[in-house]
């Protein structure tokens, strides 16, 4: 990136929880920054806020990452506020269910798939052909949020879930592949469990706590842990990193 040009970052998901985190530190790190949100205007508002209160340019924009025409518009007018777009996170995501996958309705599961794994394929798809340098773009950096349940198989309470994640990870090294001539790097963060809301909207608000004895590290973990994860796989320190999978997991 030529210097003093200020990285423009799209964060899906970007309102609340990890994302919202991911927004407070990049912005602090200079980057402007697109939020995408499915419908919380007050999360928004508020994510958008701290951000420019340190002096970044934000702009928010409800988007369906399921969506292909959504996905295409968000990256479009992030271009026309805010300039070229330097670096993606796709953070967007949800379990929605808790529970063996017999008892798991078709719908829900199909939901899940949508929004975990077709959401990062169709915002990863946008990226690469607007910062591929081969189609006229200046290069960038993608991550992708994954999970520990990748690895883990999260049995008895979401292996639906499990496997979009560990989809998105396989997609993560296939296209790091795919695009390291075009100066595009893509790596993915595997959170554990993290103190966020997603836990509460999958109709379980305890388990953060109830599953804490078995990590390793005895405590579930801080959305700003995951954000500094990101932060650093998006920056120039993490220039010869892809293809990556940083698991930020207490020792899961």
């Amino acid at each position: 990136m030529p210097e003093g040009v200020r990285p423009v970052t799209i964060i899906t998901g970007g309102t609340r929880g990890i994302g919202a985190a991911t927004a407070a530190r990049l912005a602090a790190a200079g980057h402007d920054l697109a939020l995408g949100y499915r419908q919380d205007d007050g999360a928004a508002l508020q994510a958008a806020a701290a951000v420019k209160a340190v002096g970044a340019r934000c702009m928010v924009a409800k988007t369906d990452v399921t969506n292909e025409r959504d996905v295409a518009r968000l990256f479009s007018i992030t271009a026309d506020q805010l300039g070229v777009v330097t670096g993606v996170v796709n953070n967007a995501g949800a379990t929605v269910h808790i529970g063996d996958l017999a008892d798991t309705p078709v719908h829900v599961i199909r939901q899940v798939v949508d929004v975990n794994l077709v959401g990062v394929i169709l915002c990863a798809r946008q990226a690469a052909a607007v910062m591929s340098m081969r189609r006229g773009g200046h290069g960038g950096a993608i991550v992708n949020v994954s999970s520990a349940a990748a690895t883990l198989g999260s049995p008895h309470e979401y292996v639906h879930y499990a496997a979009a994640k560990a989809a998105v990870e396989a997609l993560t090294i296939g296209l790091a592949k795919e695009l390291a001539a075009d100066e595009i790097r893509v790596n993915a963060v595997a959170p554990g469990t993290i103190r966020t809301t997603i836990h509460a909207a999958a109709g379980d608000p305890g388990r953060r706590d109830r599953v804490a004895a078995n990590i390793p590290l005895g405590r579930a973990g801080e959305p700003e842990e995951v954000a500094s994860a990101v932060a650093w796989l998006l920056g120039p320190e993490a220039g010869y990193v892809t293809g990556a999978v940083l698991r930020v997991a207490g020792g899961l």
